[in-house]
Formats: structure tokens, sequence, C-alpha cells
């Protein structure tokens, strides 16, 4: 349970809504509402903009300091701090001791959207706003983190799911939505209902205080922040043959479809009708199905189709499918007339929630996954979650293995969610697939915001995956799925992790329970101790021959380090003894 005292302070960027929420926060539990920099104006008899300008920073940064300092110390009050405060450590100290700290975060896209007129924010008047937010962004955010208990992303949801979120963590809520949410909700499935699309909504979802999430819209949009290189991320069904979303996210007037034998009957058809409907002039190309087919010939087949069709450099590829087909489809747009635009189309869990994010693109060598390939960003991620029924079982509880990731090293609460809710995410619930995918990706997107190109804290996205390329090349390529084979990875980082003291044996049996309960497995295959270590040193993220592991410490959290080899090697003979492949 989140540490609750009576006070409530919001902290965050300027813009991400701490006065919106706290003034909404404060009206639904009766208590004062008081924001930091009106009440250094009301002090001051002057506004900000003009302190800063008579003053200088310093100067009220002192009395910020001064006004927290009091205000803390009342009773039953909600405080929104300036987006600054945390900066000073007395404040933070403050903060942690005198109430709980719930941080509100927000992207970048969307606090400039929120602030683009608003004169009254002296650090912004600067000829590169943008740039300026991302600034502060990287000063601030450890601090954020560091004083908060709560972490809250405002993202688009209205306010009152946002006040419903943060009572729910605080478990000042009753086992049920509160009546706004309830007529939102049902205001939102009447408006859906006239609409050309549709979402199904459970009217049995569990809601629970620990497990709570949004009701989504029918659609989703995020931002991956990369500057000039940002793209967005629509999530919402029906995204396929919506012919005027497609012409707003698809540039170009050539576009080369790419998908697999699998795809393509059941939604290359339609597709390609709401592309041309679209006036796009569109070519055609289905490779093989398989986690094998991820290599240099695949890669061949696409330029030659490009190639006799005489594609410039014009034209938009668009990648219609799971992670394999996404890869194949960014490498070869990188390279094609050395970089041509593309889109991703995901079509399974995985590329949802993982692949599709963050312009990872390659093929597959005989000596190593993912060894060969480029950097190269999409201009969007559009992910239509009615493809999601028809996947296989096995798809979707490999898709679900990325899902756990997150959890795992990101996010502790989002972990405890997905305990809580397996039962419907394995039975396809429309609600609780679209907040796991929704999650996943703006956990993935705030990290590839910080590390594009995977120079250190991207890597931790590689949770599971050192143990499970290394199980997918033991095998063979296409033996096992990806998602099975992380799976069973994080069950062995999982595993790894307690021998090295950085979690307890309650945590890591949680990640090997919840590995069970997504119908991954959780025992590798045997392939002998000396073939594991040479599996595992042909890796991306070793360095000088030492093969770096992803780790929990604790759940929730992530450290990336090398092992000692009697730690590892008892990891492999404790969980790497399956006969068979699954």
């Amino acid at each position: 349970m989140v540490r609750y005292t009576g006070n409530i302070f919001l902290v965050g960027l300027m813009g991400a809504g701490k006065t919106t929420v706290g003034r909404a926060l404060a009206k639904k539990l009766n208590k004062l509402f008081i924001d930091s920099d009106h009440e250094i104006e009301a002090r001051t008899g002057v506004s900000i903009p003009l302190i800063f300008e008579i003053e200088g920073e310093e100067s009220f940064r002192q009395r910020e300091t001064e006004v927290i300092r009091d205000l803390s110390g009342r009773r039953g009050i909600v405080l929104a701090t300036g987006g600054g405060a945390v900066m000073r450590p007395e404040n933070r100290e403050y903060l942690k001791s005198r109430g709980t700290v719930i941080y509100l975060r927000a992207s970048i896209h969307n606090i400039l959207q929120r602030t683009s007129r608003d004169k009254n924010r002296p650090l912004l008047q600067t000829a590169d706003p943008r740039r300026r937010l991302e600034e502060l962004s990287r000063q601030r955010e450890p601090y954020y983190r560091d004083v908060a208990d709560i972490v809250i992303d405002t993202g688009r949801p209205n306010v009152q799911f946002l006040v419903h979120s943060i009572l729910s963590q605080l478990e000042l809520l009753p086992n049920q939505l509160p009546d706004e949410l309830e007529q939102e909700q049902e205001s939102q499935a009447g408006a859906t209902s006239q609409a050309s699309t549709s979402v199904p909504i459970s009217s049995n979802f569990p809601m629970n205080q620990s497990s709570t999430f949004p009701v989504p819209a029918p659609t989703i949009t995020l931002q991956v922040e990369l500057g000039e290189r940002s793209y967005p991320i629509e999530i919402g069904p029906s995204l396929l043959t919506d012919r005027e979303r497609i012409a707003r996210l698809i540039t170009g007037k050539q576009v080369a479809v790419v998908t697999n034998t699998t795809v393509a009957p059941l939604y290359l058809q339609g597709f390609s009708q709401a592309l041309k409907d679209a006036g796009k002039s569109v070519l055609e190309i289905v490779l093989p199905d398989g986690e094998e087919e991820k290599n240099w010939a695949s890669l061949m087949q696409i330029f030659d189709c490009l190639l006799s069709a005489k594609c410039d450099r014009k034209t938009t590829l668009i990648a219609l499918g799971g992670g394999v087909i996404g890869d194949l489809t960014g490498f070869a747009a990188s390279a094609y007339m050395r970089g041509v635009p593309f889109v991703q189309i995901p079509t399974t869990l995985l590329a949802q929630v993982d692949s599709s994010v963050g312009g990872k693109t390659g093929i597959n060598h005989p000596l190593g996954k993912n060894m060969i390939g480029a950097f190269y960003q999409p201009q969007a991620v559009i992910a239509d979650t009615m493809t999601l029924h028809t996947l296989p079982e096995r798809e979707l509880s490999a898709g679900l293995a990325e899902v756990i990731k997150y959890g795992a090293v990101i996010d502790a609460a989002f972990f405890k969610w997905i305990e809580d809710n397996i039962d419907a995410l394995m039975a396809r619930d429309n609600v609780a697939l679209a907040y796991a995918i929704r999650r996943s990706c703006e956990l993935k997107a705030d990290v590839v915001r910080q590390d594009e190109r995977e120079g250190g804290l991207r890597a931790i996205l590689n949770f599971g995956h050192t143990f499970g390329h290394a199980i997918e090349s033991g095998l063979g390529y296409g033996k096992w799925l990806h998602g099975e084979a992380v799976g069973c990875g994080m069950v062995m980082a999982a595993d790894l992790s307690h021998r090295l003291g950085h979690i307890g044996a309650i945590d890591k049996e949680r990640v090997c329970a919840l590995v069970r309960a997504a119908g991954l497995p959780t025992e590798a295959p045997n392939l002998g101790a000396q073939r594991w270590l040479e599996l595992m040193q042909i890796d991306k993220k070793n360095e000088d021959g030492q093969i770096k592991f992803i780790l929990m410490k604790p759940l929730g959290g992530h450290l990336i380090t090398t092992a000692p080899q009697d730690a590892l090697l008892a990891t492999i003979q404790q969980l790497a003894s399956g006969d068979m492949p699954r």
C-alpha cells in the first residue's frame, strides 16, 4: 500500500496538469487545494514572470522554499508545487516527510501543446521551447522519481480518470468505478455505437483497488519524442480500414506493403483497398512466415520487388505483420536508396507492445539473433487491436512476455496490475488488452526518448533476452517463438537476480508464476553448460568478452551487470533441464 498521511503533494514539469488535477483531487477528498506559485504571487503581490525578471531565478527559488516549508506543515491539503521545486534538497525533504508525493508525468509533446500560448512560463520564453523542456526534463526527472510515492502518466485521459487512478493507488476507493466514471463509460459507449468503429467494453471487467486502469477511448494516441524524428503511436480497433487515418499517417503516392503468408489472407486485401481509396498506388510483397525467414534472402526479396516495380525514394514501405515483418521492412527501408519512409502496422501483441516501437530493425545471422541491422525510426505506428482476436493462443502468450518485461524492470505497479488481470488478458478482454498495449508503449517510448540507440538505459528492455536469444539460436530459429524464449529467459534472469541478492525469493517466484500463468515455458532446453555460455557470448550488450545481463533490483527496478560464472552456471543447471523443445 502506498504511504498516505492525509496531505498530497503534486510534482512534475510545468504543464503536466498539477493545478487541474490537484483541484479535482481536493474536491473529491474534501481538502484544501493550494498552488505554490499562486501562493508566492499572493504573498508578493506580483506575477512569477516579474519576480524572475526583477529578482532572478535564485530569489524566486528561495521564496518557493519558504512557501513549501510553510504549506507542507499544514494538514489536509493538496499542494501543487512548481516544476523546479524538487531541485532543492530541503524542498524534497519537506515533501517526502510531510505527505504523499505524486509525480504527474507528461510527454514533451503534450506539455508544448498545453503551454504554447502561455506567457506566464518564464523558463519557456526562449527561441526553442522544446529543447528547453527536454533539458529541464533530463535535469529534473531523477528528482521527481526520487521524491515520488506514485507516478501517474497524464497523457490524454480526462481529469476524472486521473483522479480515480490516484485514489485507487492510495486505496481510497471502493472496489468499483465511481459514478462519474460509469457515466463517462456509458457516454463513450453511446458515442462509439454511432461511429464507424467500435470498442467492445466488457461490463464485468475487474476494476479493483490495486489494478485500476482507465477505460480506453476508441483510439489512443501516444508520441515517441525524438525531436525531428518524433512520431505517433495510434492504438484502437479497426484502424486498418480507416481511410482518413491512413491518408493522414501514410505519406506518398506510392506504397509497398510487406507482409507474410499468414497475415496476407486475413488483412492484406482490405488494407490494400483502404490504401487505394486514400489515393495510393500499392505494391504488395508477401514473404514466407516464420522467425527462420528473418534472413538475408527475405531482405533481398524485398529489394528485388522494389527495384522491379521501379520504386523511387518517395515510396513508403509499410510493415503489415508481426515482429519479423516489422524488423525486415524497417531494415529494408533504412537501406533502400539510402533510406525511404516506412510505417509499422503490427498485427501481433508482441509487435504492438514492443518491436514496432523504437526503431530497431534487422535480420538474424546463423551465429546470433538480430546481429545485423540499423536504428531507423518509422513515420508512425498504427496498432489495430482487432487483429489480436485472430492470433493463435501461443502467439498471444508470446506477446504477454514483453508486457511482463516492462513491469518486471520498470514499473512494479504495472507488474501487479498484470498479475491481477492475467486471466482477462488471456481471455482477450478488449479493455485489458488496450491498457496493456498503451502502458507498454508509454514505458518503451519513454526509454527510447532517453536512449534512442541503446547507449545505456535502453538495454534494460532486453530483460530475459540474453537467455532467450541463446534458446532461439541454440534450438534453431522458429522452434520456440521469440516471446516464449524471452518468457523463459525472464525466469532465468529472475533466478540469477535472486542468487546475486538483488531480489528476494518471493519476487523470484512472482515472476515465475506470472510467466507460467501467461502460458509461457519456465523450463529451458538442456543445451549443455558450455553451449549456453558460447551462445550468450554473442550478444550486442557484451563488452570486452564479458556477458552483460539485465537483472531485477528490486522488482520493478533494474541493473545492468556481469555475473560470477558459478552463479550463472547454477541458474543454467537448475532451470535448463528440459529435454525437448516446446
